[in-house]
């Protein structure tokens, strides 16, 4: 079959390219034609920039940073182009797009209703795809509030899905609520299909992740936060690499890393801190002791991602006591938590499976 992907692949975040790519591949594997649907929008490329800028707001970017990310950006759109492509077409005029089999929507926020850019994109609830069937997989609301429940010209666009997964609970509630259909929940494609660290290559540029390090990822982080990271990585000698964004308590600043050089930054990590969900997915995926702390954005998704793995402790509140940031970054994750993902892999991988099947298809 020719399967078309549909996320926010060209957002400046780490977390959207590398959930686009590992789908892409973990569908190819299986003998698939794949390409990701490439849609184009100058207001959203102008939105993208903006954010990509100017990265800490309401912070502002000192002027010595800004080659960094221009540096950042540059290697994004690089990473992006070498991504299995459809012809380009404009997202709001979806007639341009070349016709698929099957168009798999997801994985990244693509029903966040209250997303900055993105929400109200009747495209990513299928309307206007050239494609025979339209399945989901790994799609979330985001942020969007669960009581506010879903427009019906919304639950309308979701009847038109053959088969839905989420990959929250927060997600899978909204939807059971709008049409009456349980979505499967399923692992974000950076846990279902992840790449080895040797593959994460083909990237130049000044490389922070030299020595002993913790990898810090996120920005906004509370004086709580820092401070038990801080004593942790001075006791155990370990330096702070902040990576994609300032963190002016970390030692150093490597803001101009590509998506490939993000992936190598957590893979040689002796652990990670974040306030990121896609901190704590890498993290989880390389089998890395990590503490999360949880920002108003990213909490349903966080705690859906927690409470999947079975990681809920690692998820910390600003009055933590310290020593449970010894005993989460100092020791090796619970033999339960890669258990509890090898299970979710088992069951993702019967969805898709199923979601894909189709009569004179294999």
């Amino acid at each position: 079959m020719k399967i078309g992907i549909l996320t926010f692949h060209r957002c400046i975040n780490y977390g959207s390219y590398w959930q686009a790519r590992c789908l892409a591949e973990g569908l190819r594997v299986t003998g698939h034609d794949v390409v990701i649907l490439d849609h184009g929008s100058r207001r959203i490329d102008a939105a993208e920039w903006k954010c990509a800028f100017h990265p800490t707001l309401p912070s502002a970017t000192p002027k010595a940073d800004r080659p960094c990310y221009r540096r950042k950006i540059r290697r994004f759109l690089h990473a992006i182009d070498s991504l299995p492509l459809s012809g380009r077409f404009q997202l709001d005029h979806p007639v341009e797009m070349e016709c698929v089999d099957v168009v798999v929507v997801g994985s990244d926020e693509v029903w966040n209703l209250f997303h900055p850019w993105y929400g109200g994109c009747a495209l990513f609830y299928g309307d206007g795809l050239r494609a025979q069937r339209l399945v989901s997989y790994a799609a979330s609301f985001g942020n969007y509030d669960a009581s506010c429940g879903l427009a019906q010209v919304w639950a309308e666009r979701l009847r038109m899905f053959e088969r839905i997964s989420v990959r929250d609970a927060h997600s899978r509630a909204i939807v059971e609520n709008a049409i009456g259909v349980e979505p499967e929940l399923v692992l974000d494609p950076c846990l279902q299909f992840p790449l080895e660290a040797g593959e994460h290559d083909g990237e130049h540029g000044r490389d922070e992740s030299s020595g002993a390090y913790v990898a810090v990822y996120g920005h906004g982080f509370s004086a709580a936060f820092v401070a038990g990271v801080r004593r942790w990585a001075r006791r155990k000698k370990l330096a702070l690499v902040s990576i994609g964004y300032r963190n002016d308590w970390a030692d150093r600043q490597w803001l101009d890393a590509g998506p490939l050089e993000f992936a190598r930054c957590i893979a040689g990590a002796e652990a990670v801190a974040t306030n990121f969900f896609h901190g704590c997915v890498f993290a989880l995926a390389h089998g890395k002791p990590f503490v999360c702390e949880g920002s108003w954005y990213r909490w349903n998704k966080l705690r859906g991602l927690m409470a999947k793995v079975g990681g809920e402790r690692h998820l910390l509140a600003e009055d933590t006591p310290a020593d449970v940031y010894e005993g989460l970054l100092g020791e090796p994750l619970d033999p339960d938590i890669p258990q509890r993902i090898e299970q979710l892999r088992r069951s993702s991988q019967r969805y898709l499976e199923r979601a894909l099947a189709a009569p004179g298809f294999p």
